[in-house]
């Protein structure tokens, strides 16, 4: 499990104890996400709490997530998505991973919310395509990416279709460990995140800002 850019334990343990208390499904699976090889890819329970907190204040009713992994972050947003709308929230999931999506669905089970997020496997991309196409182009409240850096930039387009006025859309990864402020680091991933937080901010269609919780987070505005 990741934790927030440059924290200290001792504070990520007070954020714990402040924060509201995590849904036991969640619990569980930030717990047995800990233990898995890839458990970089998840995000912070800190994190979470924001994500939350965003959702809410927003009044948000349909979101879209790309890049599920082992289901936190798809959880976080639909019990906040339940608590906006009841049985009438929901949350389109993309990812290409039965793998970890089987994983994801038994907490999702587990916290009674299976019946909110529909669950498309297929390249996001594609996945975000047939969504307008089904009629939700100006209808997403929320968004949240965290997938392949160097499709970020087509899935903030095909986002902005998606979005409302208003709407709101993250993107993780956005600090990449610190590599993007070196200069030396011209990796694909590190260039990707460098030039969407680049044309997020001189772009007229948004409002942007970056904030150091979980690894860097770009928040983008439709306006």
């Amino acid at each position: 499990m990741s934790s927030s850019f440059t924290l200290s334990a001792p504070i990520i343990d007070y954020l714990a104890e402040v924060n509201p208390a995590e849904h036991t499904a969640l619990t569980a699976c930030r717990i047995e996400t800990a233990s898995h090889p890839k458990a970089m890819m998840q995000i912070s329970a800190e994190q979470g709490a924001f994500m939350s907190f965003l959702i809410r204040q927003i009044d948000a009713r349909l979101a879209v997530e790309v890049g599920v992994f082992t289901g936190y972050s798809a959880l976080v947003t639909a019990l906040a998505l339940r608590q906006n709308a009841g049985p009438g929230g929901k949350l389109f999931a993309f990812d290409i991973s039965e793998e970890f999506t089987n994983l994801a669905q038994t907490y999702w089970r587990q916290a009674g919310v299976e019946s909110t997020i529909d669950l498309r496997i297929a390249p996001a991309g594609d996945s975000l395509t047939a969504l307008a196409n089904e009629g939700y182009a100006g209808k997403i409240d929320f968004m949240f990416v965290d997938a392949d850096k160097p499709g970020y930039r087509d899935y903030y387009e095909k986002g902005l279709v998606l979005l409302r006025t208003g709407g709101l859309m993250l993107f993780d990864n956005m600090l990449w460990s610190g590599a993007v402020a070196d200069p030396h680091d011209q990796s694909p991933d590190t260039v990707a995140l460098r030039d969407l937080a680049a044309f997020a901010k001189t772009d007229p269609r948004v409002r942007a800002a970056m904030v150091a919780i979980g690894d860097g987070l770009m928040l983008v505005t439709k306006v």
